[in-house]
């Protein structure tokens, strides 16, 4: 079984350490202090991840991780859409429209290269 990872609410990247449902019942105190002070514990059956165990100071963490607002989503979009709106991403669409599927393919291989 891999590794599992998480992102812990200091942002490090943290292995999470794993144990058989059999265990998890039959030493449940030791095991909830682990996920108390380690962050998380993974619950496993036949090897296979089926639940974590997560101290309350990482759940609160993933509870009160900022969502945007519905007035910062419309900011965004109205930004993203100004910038769609000049004569050179006009161009550029209606350039998009009517390549060819040979010539969005070599666009796209030359965009994905770009991007390594």
């Amino acid at each position: 079984m891999p590794t599992l990872t998480f992102r812990n609410r200091d942002g490090e990247l943290v292995d999470v350490p794993t144990v058989a449902a059999t265990r998890f019942k039959n030493e449940f105190g030791t095991i909830f202090e682990q996920a108390s002070l380690g962050g998380a514990v993974a619950i496993t059956k036949h090897n296979t991840p089926k639940a974590v165990l997560l101290s309350y100071a990482e759940f609160e963490a993933l509870t009160k991780a900022s969502a945007p607002t519905l007035d910062d989503l419309s900011d965004d979009f109205d930004r993203l859409l100004e910038t769609m709106q000049t004569p050179r991403a006009r161009t550029a669409m209606a350039s998009a429209f009517d390549a060819s599927p040979e010539q969005l393919g070599r666009a796209a291989v030359k965009a994905a290269r770009a991007k390594r």
